[in-house]
């Protein structure tokens, strides 16, 4: 069994600054879509947020799963790295399975699948053709990332991801041409950054509910 560590602390120029985890997406706060993704796949489920004002927000709403929420432990510069190794210094499995909370059309047999080929490795991690990486949809050993993220955080930087999995070392990379055998259009890396991501995301979850996905 795995944890799941849930990205949340984010907040979006592009979406007028509000707080990406809380906003409605077909009348329910994105976040709970990611959440029932896990739920079922991991032991525990550990969502991360910037801010004790963001913690409160989350403890005000009903949330499948209900998760554990941690707020940035270490200080540092806001960053994916920084909720990062906040989450994986709070998980309680040897594995865990990073996701990002504005990825709301996540495929659970995506998950599954990168869970099943850690084997031996460090991290699995999706790669596109053109080499851009989904780092936060993606399954790490908790205690060497835990490490290796600490380590890079307190280093001074750099503190981008691809510095990280370097740091890491023994890391997996999936195509994406693999994975979309699984996902057909890659949906499950959409990420909603603006009002027309927010829609797209919208309108393909409408759509699904029409056909009884």
């Amino acid at each position: 069994m795995a944890s799941a560590i849930i990205l949340a602390g984010g907040a979006s120029r592009r979406l007028s600054g509000r707080f990406k985890a809380v906003l409605e997406l077909c009348g329910r706060p994105m976040l709970s879509y990611v959440l029932e993704a896990v739920s079922g796949l991991v032991e525990e489920t550990v969502v991360v947020v910037s801010t004790e004002e963001q913690a409160e927000i989350l403890s005000g709403l009903e949330l499948p799963a209900e998760p554990r929420v941690m707020v940035d432990e270490e200080a540092g510069p806001k960053c994916p790295l920084l909720g990062l190794t906040t989450g994986l210094r709070a998980a309680r499995a040897d594995v865990a399975l990073v996701l990002a909370c504005d990825m709301p059309l996540v495929s659970r047999a995506v998950l599954s699948f990168l869970l099943e080929v850690l084997s031996y490795m460090n991290a699995v991690v999706p790669r596109w053709p053109n080499g851009f990486i989904e780092p936060l949809q993606a399954v790490y050993r908790t205690g060497k990332a835990a490490r290796a993220s600490l380590e890079l955080l307190r280093s001074g930087g750099p503190y981008d991801m691809r510095s990280f999995l370097a740091k890491l070392g023994r890391v997996r990379y999936v195509s994406t041409k693999v994975i979309e055998q699984l996902d057909p259009g890659l949906t499950t890396f959409l990420n909603v950054n603006t009002p027309a991501d927010l829609r797209k995301a919208e309108t393909i979850l409408r759509a699904r509910r029409a056909c009884g996905r």
